[in-house]
């Protein structure tokens, strides 16, 4: 299939590689370890979303008179660059979460397990968020406790990712209230299933809608559906990047693309995402770690890296 990119190029939408050599040089990751203190998204300590939000920004390269299309917001050949390696870097985590799941993506996907068990876990790692060490799933392990239960996880002292929504203040507060939506609709299941009739990038969006529960950020949701679209649990698809508010992946958004307006910002990433050839869902991360400027590996491996290959195809697509 071919698309063509603004600006008028015409290129070929080859299938990402799924090799995993090599890759552009990765920036340190920035992740708690266990035994650390929580750092909240934004970099600072406590505090919900948009509470006292101070994002982490990198200085600008020095413009150089790099233009593309497809990236209006950028002057400079070396912000293009990275950027490219950060799309490359999160494809490949799309990808792998897909064709080789590991730990507790692993179990999120078997689809011989309990479906209620396997929506709550993939709810459990998108709330609490992987760490960036060794055992990036460790504090998710020793905080779950079953769905059929009917506990909630063992939250006290739990040290959580650095893309996570638990706040210690909340208590349960977060996961009692996630229990309740989903006993409204009679099941996990029948909450993230919807209406039968409804395409997997519209159910995405509607169940998107339907989690804005206490407690539970954009980031946390979005990834949520992520998960169990990528894992096969349910037919979900994002169809958008849900860009709002000042998240980190929102802010990104606003520098490389140049503009503030939301739907200008999503048929923007949508541009970027068909003419690089990668998921949609994999511009969440990757423009995070650009803007951010710290690579969050968010649960894959140490190990896995973005094919040269792959890194160069999100180069090309840039002009570089």
């Amino acid at each position: 299939m071919s698309s063509s990119a603004p600006g008028g190029a015409s290129r070929t939408r080859p299938r990402p590689s799924e090799a995993d050599s090599g890759a552009g040089s990765p920036r340190p990751a920035g992740g708690a370890g266990r035994g650390a203190t929580r750092r909240g998204r934004d970099g600072s300590t406590g505090g919900g979303q948009g509470a006292g939000l101070t994002v982490r920004r990198l200085a600008r390269g020095a413009e150089d008179g790099y233009r593309s299309a497809l990236v209006p917001g950028l002057k400079s050949s070396e912000d293009a660059a990275r950027l490219a390696d950060e799309l490359a870097f999160a494809t490949r985590r799309v990808e792998a979460m897909e064709s080789e799941p590991t730990g507790l993506w692993a179990e999120i996907g078997d689809a011989g397990s309990d479906r209620e068990e396997r929506t709550w876990l993939a709810f459990l790692v998108a709330y609490l968020a992987p760490l960036e060490d060794e055992q990036p799933f460790a504090a998710i392990e020793a905080a779950r406790v079953s769905w059929a239960s009917g506990d909630p996880p063992a939250l006290e002292g739990v040290v959580v990712g650095p893309r996570g929504a638990h706040e210690p203040a909340r208590g349960s507060a977060t996961a009692d209230a996630y229990r309740a939506w989903a006993a409204r609709a009679g099941s996990q299941a029948a909450a993230f299933t919807g209406e039968a009739v409804w395409t997997p990038e519209r159910r995405f969006e509607r169940v998107f809608e339907r989690l804005s529960l206490p407690g539970l950020h954009r980031d946390a949701r979005f990834e949520l559906l992520v998960l169990l679209g990528r894992l096969s649990v349910y037919e979900l698809a994002a169809g958008t990047l849900r860009l709002s508010g000042d998240n980190e992946t929102t802010v990104a958004a606003k520098r490389a693309f140049g503009i503030g307006d939301v739907m200008l910002l999503e048929r923007r990433a949508s541009d970027l995402a068909d003419a690089c050839g990668a998921p949609l869902e994999a511009l969440d991360l990757g423009l995070r770690n650009w803007g951010v400027g710290e690579r969050l590996r968010a649960g894959l491996p140490a190990g896995i890296e973005a094919d040269p290959e792959l890194v160069e195809q999100m180069r090309e697509a840039l002009g570089l």
